[in-house]
């Protein structure tokens, strides 16, 4: 089983590039204890997609870290990581989206594998539920995602983005993608839309559970777009799109697995503060041994 984490972002609201602060009591990244939590479920595979410039730093850092039987791969969103026989000759400001992120890892893994954001904190439940599904759904077209309580997401320093599922029983039905979320008294408001919701309803916090057969429905999603002129200046491939393109198309059964544990984030500089007494307390509860990696 392998763990890819999603660290190219730019962290524009948070001020600095969050996933390499140092918020543990050792002053280990968030996205460590990702990794822990999914080595003690099991995962043998640490796949890490940053920045080009960040590749050497980051594999020296986790090469230190991590049990040597434990492979690392980390690798580049790169703009020029096209699709054979595709050029882009183009100006883009920013990569090309989670999705193109997840395809960068297709020559690197060929079994099930779990895909989270790198700046999450998801709860040592999320990799062992995560864990038992692939365990037990091995076909190739068994997907999941780790699912958590919208009103559990939010910020108290700003509005979010979140996917809000529909789901039929513990089947996905879609994942309805708000940007601008806030806690507004006893109701959930979208900004954008005036959407409203309970605040119970499951949230997509982009942990996913999937198989290798992405990667070619990437790819033929990334053709499409990049033929797009106008979709192609400023636009995004993201992952949930994909896989409920999947699911309507019948190519993949998508579950909902519960969390059983607290999500946590740090989209804005304030959310540091919780970040940090979050990772204390846990510690000094004895979920997590400090230093991380004795």
């Amino acid at each position: 089983m392998t763990l890819l984490l999603m660290a190219a972002g730019s962290g524009s609201r948070y001020g600095k590039l969050k996933q390499f602060d140092d918020l543990g009591p050792q002053g280990e990244f968030l996205m460590e204890f990702a990794m822990y939590d999914a080595i003690k479920n099991g995962f043998g595979h640490i796949v890490v997609i940053t920045k080009k410039e960040n590749v050497a730093f980051l594999q020296e850092h986790l090469e230190e870290r991590l049990p040597e039987a434990i492979k690392l791969s980390v690798l580049a969103q790169e703009i020029t990581d096209l699709p054979y026989g595709v050029e882009f000759t183009g100006e883009r400001p920013k990569p090309w989206g989670t999705a193109h992120a997840v395809w960068t890892a297709r020559n690197v893994i060929d079994g099930p594998f779990c895909v989270i954001n790198a700046d999450d904190f998801y709860g040592q439940s999320a990799y062992a539920n995560a864990a038992k599904f692939m365990q037990e759904f091995t076909e190739d077209n068994h997907y999941a995602l780790v699912g958590y309580t919208l009103k559990d997401t939010l910020s108290e320093h700003g509005s979010v983005s979140r996917g809000v599922c529909m789901t039929d029983g513990d089947n996905l039905i879609s994942v309805d993608e708000r940007l601008k979320l806030e806690q507004k008294g006893d109701k959930v408001v979208d900004a954008d839309s005036g959407m409203e919701y309970t605040g119970d309803e499951l949230a997509s916090m982009n942990f996913w559970i999937c198989r290798p057969s992405i990667f070619e429905v990437i790819e033929t999603e990334f053709r499409e777009f990049l033929a797009d002129d106008h979709m192609i200046k400023t636009s995004e491939l993201y992952i949930p799109k994909t896989i409920q393109k999947m699911l309507k198309d019948g190519l993949a059964e998508v579950k909902v697995v519960p969390s059983q544990d607290q999500w946590f984030g740090v989209t804005y500089a304030s959310d540091r503060e919780v970040a940090v007494a979050s990772l204390e307390q846990k510690t000094s509860e004895g979920q997590y041994i400090s230093p991380l990696w004795q």
